[in-house]
This record gives structure tokens, C-alpha cells and sequence, in this order.
């Protein structure tokens, strides 16, 4: 497994594994998979030479640390656990319990990577960041990182807390490609790294999808899976697909090999199972051409989604017609009724 060089981290792996699925119900995954599905997946994640495990305080709730932490077992130590806060009310000392909270439930004493989950839109970086930096000065944290930050923020959150802050973890994908416009070349040109989140687009990216086939429990309602989205992805799909057959691989194998193409970034894919993380992992060896990197690119920036609203409203269309089809004979003797 390729890997980048982290100031306060270490060896990071290209390829690592998120866990926000472990401990919800909402992805549909079924009960057994807290159990022994999520610890298989973890116990392979480590021979493939993984070393990233994103979760966080909110995930489960607090379920995904839990598992998390049980499957690594006696291999805590070995890898870059990186947990959040959720900065409701991120003052030092709530930082700070939350900090031991997930400590706890992942049965460590030190956090390799404590990220701020997002921004706080009332409480300045100069707060949040006091609490960081104690924890990172008393070496109960190894690297304080930040996640959904603009530029401009991430920026802020170096000067709040004084030293670089190693990391932001993003949605970043091909059908998501703004961190290529300011945080990508930060963290190149800086030495940081940028931590892809949802980098196949909770599955859109593997082609499976389509109008006719969507996905259900909570990507249900992405918006990228509404008709009119299903329509415009279309052309960035072909050139995956069309980049995908030149390999002999899977469209979703070359979406995760064209992030790891983009300095300073890694991915962490979830996995649904042993397989879905082997397949995952595979991509980290899958070199593109650079006309085919530049390609992919061009595809991406080119595929300009309808916004959330206007997917609602799309679907309350689409599910109000059926109804007002059926309505309708029953309306026409209703207008009938009324002229005589």
C-alpha cells in the first residue's frame, strides 16, 4: 500500500477506511454487521497495509469509535486513528471531554489525528483551537486536523492554533471536485494533506445507479441521485467507463486512482464488506496516463449538478404525478358536478 508522509502522523496509507457505516442502521447494512462483518473488514484492511481509520463521536452515536477500537484490538498503536469533535459548543474544556469520550470508546490514550468535524459558523477558530492545541501540547493528540473547512478557514484554524494544522477532510470526488481549485494546491504547496471523503460519490461513481435504480436508506436523498443529476453525470461516467475498460477495471477502481493521482491526498472509501475493501485497496496500485488523469479532470469540472432544492422539488413532482393521474377521473366528475 502506497502511503504519504505526515508531520506528526507518519506513514499514511493512499487508500484508508472510513467508518461512519459501523454502528448505523441507516446505510442498511443489517445488524451482523457491527459485529463480525466490520471486524473482518478491519483485521484485512491491516494486512493490506492500511493505516488510516476515520471515525468519529457522532458516528453511531459513538458506536463506530467503539467498534472501531474492539477490531484493532492489540493493533491500536500501529495505525493513525483519526476521531472528531463536533464543535457545538467547542470551549477547551468540552473539547477536552469530548477528546477523552472517544479516547475511551477506542481504548487508546492518544489520538493519532483529532480533527474539528466543521466549522463552527458563530465560534471563532481562537476558541476551538485552545482546546486543540492543550491536547496536542500535553501529547494526548499527535496532529490536530480540521474537516469541510474553505481555504480561507483552514488558514484561520493554522493561526488560532499556532502551527500547521495538518489536515481537512473534504468531500472530494470526481463528482465533487472543488478542493482541486485551492485546498489541493495548499496542501502541496505547504506539506499537508487532504482527506477525501465519499471519494466514489456513495456509489454513483461505480455506474450502478441510474434512474431506475436508485439507492436507498441515506443516500436516498443525495442529490446527486435525482433525475435530472442521473442525467447530467452521464458524460463523466462514459469517460470513467471508457478509462476503466482501457485497464481492465472498475469504474470505481479509476475514480479512487484519479484522487490518488492529485497531490497531498488520500482516500477513505467505506466497505460493506471484505470484498467491497480489497476491490477499494486495489485502486492504490492502478496507475493512469496522464491524458487519461487530465481527461477524468475535464469531465469533472465539466458535470454541474442542479442544486439540492431543485432535486426536492424534483422528486415532489415525480411523486405527485402517479397521484394526481389516479385523482384525476375522480376530478373530472368533481368539475362535471359543479356546472350543473
Amino acid at each position: 500500500m502506497r502511503s504519504l508522509d505526515v508531520d506528526g502522523l507518519g506513514q499514511v496509507s493512499r487508500i484508508g477506511l472510513g467508518t461512519w457505516q459501523f454502528g448505523s442502521r441507516e446505510w442498511g447494512y443489517g445488524d451482523d454487521y457491527a459485529d463480525a462483518g466490520a471486524t473482518a473488514i478491519v483485521r484485512r484492511a491491516l494486512e493490506l497495509g492500511i493505516t488510516l481509520f476515520d471515525t468519529a463521536e457522532v458516528y453511531g452515536p459513538g458506536k463506530s469509535e467503539r467498534i472501531l477500537g474492539a477490531a484493532l484490538a492489540d493493533r491500536r498503536d500501529d495505525v493513525v486513528l483519526a476521531s472528531k469533535v463536533l464543535p457545538v459548543a467547542p470551549f477547551p474544556k468540552l473539547v477536552r471531554k469530548a477528546w477523552q469520550g472517544s479516547a475511551q470508546r477506542l481504548g487508546v490514550r492518544r489520538i493519532p489525528l483529532y480533527q474539528v468535524h466543521q466549522p463552527n459558523p458563530v465560534v471563532p477558530d481562537t476558541v476551538t483551537m485552545k482546546g486543540m492545541g492543550a491536547l496536542l501540547d500535553e501529547g494526548r493528540i499527535g496532529a490536530v486536523g480540521v474537516s469541510n473547512y474553505s481555504l480561507d478557514r483552514w488558514r484561520e484554524a493554522d493561526a488560532a492554533l499556532g502551527r500547521p494544522v495538518v489536515s481537512n477532510q473534504v468531500e472530494f470526488s470526481l463528482a465533487a471536485a472543488g478542493p482541486l481549485a485551492d485546498l489541493v494546491p495548499f496542501a502541496e504547496a505547504e506539506d499537508r494533506l487532504v482527506i477525501a471523503y465519499s471519494p466514489l460519490a456513495q456509489g454513483l461513481l461505480g455506474g450502478k445507479y441510474g434512474v431506475d435504480n436508485r439507492p436507498g436508506g441515506v443516500r436516498a436523498m443525495n442529490k446527486l441521485f435525482g433525475t435530472e443529476n442521473l442525467r447530467r453525470v452521464e458524460p463523466l461516467l462514459a469517460v470513467l467507463r471508457e478509462v476503466a475498460d482501457a485497464h481492465g477495471v472498475a469504474p470505481a477502481q479509476v475514480a479512487l486512482a484519479w484522487l490518488l493521482a492529485q497531490p497531498r491526498t488520500v482516500a477513505i472509501p467505506g466497505a460493506s464488506s471484505v470484498e467491497q475493501l480489497e476491490f477499494n485497496a486495489a485502486a492504490a496500485d492502478l496507475d493512469l496516463a496522464a491524458d487519461e488523469v487530465t481527461a477524468l479532470t475535464a469531465a469533472a469540472l465539466s458535470f454541474d449538478p442542479q442544486s439540492a432544492v431543485s432535486t426536492l422539488a424534483e422528486r415532489a413532482r415525480e411523486e405527485a404525478g402517479p397521484l394526481l393521474q389516479r385523482a384525476a377521473p375522480v376530478l373530472g366528475k368533481v368539475k362535471q358536478a359543479l356546472r350543473r
